[in-house]
């Protein structure tokens, strides 16, 4: 009786030892957590109380803000663009020197920064908001920013309108509007006048060499070239947008992506005059999902290799869209004469209604008033997955694979892809020329020959 009284004693002691140690673990666990995040990110939790988490699908990595900046902590510092405004500033004309220092006030702040642009009308010329910044800043746009329409603003840079600049944790939402008031580049490009000379025009909103990135809730409309631009940046979530121009606006890409890595692009509704989404070189890891396009040109890898340039596109998904009305569905578009490569993209889920040129690779993109010359090399293009694509085409055309001879598309996949045309007397085509292809599950149309190399 001794020994079991002893081997009960043990048991017990073993067990209080064991349930003192377990919290204290995670409890050491949670610690070495932030501190990495501190270490790694520039993170402080005590500046900034939104949690920073990863989402994994494969290989795409991003970071997101789960809690908005400034929900929990009481010291962050809230600026409004209206006291910068003077007191008997009745004019709307230029709100630029306000917006100006609203932001060299919130990015001086030790304490993190919420900017309020309240529920009104602003008008802003061309202005840059620069980091880097001593803290985090949430700028809530509740209003209107509407873009001045004297190009002479624009002298000094014709290819920007606001611009966020190596600017990191940074959250810019609100349910408002920027609106480029792009009626006037319009009438002045030469897309519209042949007449007219070439000219760059500026993109709405611009984020450029940002980190730890949040876009939410806007309304962009209007740009007087391009709507939206992230470049140079890492770890982006965008969603929520609403996109918009006229079908005849030239050049309006709605979301542009360049030189960014880890990205994801969601719920979001995307009509201009030219791509809803363009993905160019230098970028990596990009994601977009439940998209609605149109009209406008479509989604598009590309345009790559232009002016012999070398160009880099991999790892991007498009999952969940719906393209209505547009002049193409889902595209991949390289100049010839270039260099580089598009892979590992993969276009899933999908369902085209009135589209013409649903699924199209076009190695032979060019841009020009005259033909392009012929050239031997080419931006390769290898392992595109087209999967569950479904719908209609405005075109009898509704697969056209226009492939490089020196350099043919490389494993291109068609996985459960049904395409019909729009008129019933019509039976839809496929085009493949110089493309190694597989099919699997059922495929309409079909290549002529899955060996078309």
């Amino acid at each position: 009786m001794p020994l079991q009284g002893l081997h009960l004693y043990l048991f017990f002691f073993i067990i209080i030892i064991f349930f003192a140690i377990i919290p204290c673990y995670y409890c050491l666990q949670g610690d070495t957590l932030n501190h990495y995040l501190q270490e790694e990110d520039g993170y402080d939790s005590g500046a900034y109380p939104s949690y920073i988490n990863s989402i994994e699908d494969g290989h795409f990595k991003v970071k997101i803000f789960d809690d908005k900046v400034g929900s929990i902590s009481t010291s962050v510092h809230k600026v409004n663009v209206d006291d910068f405004k003077p007191n008997f500033d009745n004019n709307h004309d230029d709100d630029t020197e306000a917006f100006e220092k609203a932001w060299e006030e919130a990015c001086s702040s030790e304490e993190g920064a919420v900017i309020v642009v309240p529920e009104k009308k602003y008008r802003l010329k061309p202005v840059r908001f620069s980091g880097p910044c001593k803290s985090n800043i949430t700028v809530q746009i509740y209003g209107i920013i509407e873009a001045s329409d004297d190009r002479s603003d624009y002298e000094e840079d014709e290819r920007h309108w606001l611009v966020f600049d190596k600017v990191e944790n940074l959250l810019v939402e609100g349910g408002g509007t920027i609106d480029g008031n792009g009626n006037i580049w319009w009438q002045n490009s030469c897309k519209v006048d042949k007449d007219l000379p070439c000219k760059d025009a500026p993109t709405a909103l611009t984020f450029y060499r940002c980190q730890n990135l949040v876009v939410d809730n806007l309304t962009i409309q209007n740009a007087q070239q391009m709507h939206i631009s992230f470049q140079r940046s890492k770890d982006v979530q965008v969603s929520n947008l609403n996109v918009t121009s006229p079908e005849h606006s030239p050049n309006t890409d709605g979301i542009h992506v360049t030189h960014t890595n880890n990205i994801q692009i969601a719920n979001s509704s995307i009509g201009t005059g030219d791509d809803c989404i363009s993905i160019v070189s230098g970028s990596q890891n990009v994601q977009a999902k439940n998209i609605s396009c149109g009209p406008g040109h479509g989604i598009s890898i590309g345009s790559l290799g232009s002016r012999h340039s070398k160009d880099y596109v991999s790892e991007v998904t498009i999952d969940g869209a719906e393209i209505s009305g547009t002049t193409n569905g889902v595209r991949i578009k390289t100049w010839q004469g270039g260099s580089g490569i598009a892979k590992n993209i993969k276009f899933q889920n999908i369902e085209m209604h009135n589209v013409s040129n649903p699924i199209i690779i076009n190695q032979y993109y060019c841009d020009h008033h005259k033909p392009c010359k012929e050239q031997k090399s080419a931006v390769k293009v290898k392992n595109v997955m087209y999967k569950n694509i479904k719908g209609t085409s405005a075109t009898e055309v509704a697969i056209k694979f226009e492939c490089s001879k020196a350099y043919p598309c490389q494993d291109i996949l068609l996985q459960d892809v049904v395409l019909e045309t729009e008129e019933a007397y019509q039976t839809a085509k496929a085009l493949c020329n110089n493309v190694n292809l597989a099919e699997l599950g059922l495929v309409l149309p079909q290549c002529p020959s899955l060996s078309s190399m």
